[in-house]
């Protein structure tokens, strides 16, 4: 690999997929090689655009109650951040990555907010906490002529998860959610000390172990044997 290499990092990709397995994340970086996709069913991304778009311009605490009074005043951008050097690493990096809303507080100040349709699982909150501190931190250093804000205050998520369903007309179903707040530390060193990590892995010219759990390398693996 040669050296002073621009990675371009994705948010959504410091969850499971560096998570799950070293070896994909590089591939997918380094090389450009992604996982198989499987595609997920059309109802997630319908039921996330219209959650964005109830909640576009209303008061924060319609949102939820224990956020500071503001209005959810931006949805669905994209981000990218200054270029990230670190002076142990050859190569650099920045970020780029599209959020799902922002609120503006009557402090002035931000909130990121990630909306999610699933049960909250606690052991995820480290891996969404990754994604909304990248996305934090490219909003308060983007890169020239990229979208910014600053300062931002606040992370979370907000959980919809379906628990109950409601027939109010002979012609129409309601689902009902019981939304769910998980506040996010904001911590940019901790992140920076993350991404630190990630370029470690990055630098290298071999490529990392797989993980044992990983259900490609596995596959790949044993498809060696029949070609």
């Amino acid at each position: 690999m040669s050296s002073n290499r621009l990675f371009k990092l994705s948010p959504s990709s410091f969850s499971f997929l560096y998570e799950g397995c070293k070896r994909c994340f590089y591939l997918d970086v380094v090389h450009g090689m992604r996982q198989p996709s499987i595609p997920l069913p059309g109802i997630f991304s319908t039921i996330a655009s219209l959650l964005k778009t109830h909640y576009n311009g209303r008061r924060t605490k319609e949102l939820y109650p224990v956020l500071p009074e503001g209005v959810v005043t931006h949805g669905e951008k994209y981000v990218k951040s200054k270029i990230i050097k670190f002076p142990n690493h050859k190569n650099e990096c920045f970020i780029s990555g599209r959020f799902d809303i922002v609120t503006s507080f009557e402090d002035g100040s931000y909130g990121v907010i990630d909306f999610k349709t699933g049960n909250h699982q606690s052991d995820h909150d480290i891996l969404y906490e990754r994604q909304l501190r990248a996305y934090s931190f490219a909003l308060e250093n983007p890169a020239e002529g990229a979208f910014g804000l600053t300062p931002i205050s606040k992370l979370g998520l907000l959980y919809f998860p379906p628990v109950r369903t409601k027939q109010d007309s002979v012609d129409r179903l309601l689902y009902e959610s019981e939304i769910q707040w998980v506040e996010i530390e904001k911590d940019d060193e901790k992140f920076l000390n993350f991404l630190d990590e990630v370029m470690g892995i990055l630098d290298s010219d071999k490529l990392p172990e797989p993980s044992p759990d990983c259900k490609w390398c596995n596959y790949f693996n044993k498809l060696k044997g029949f070609v």
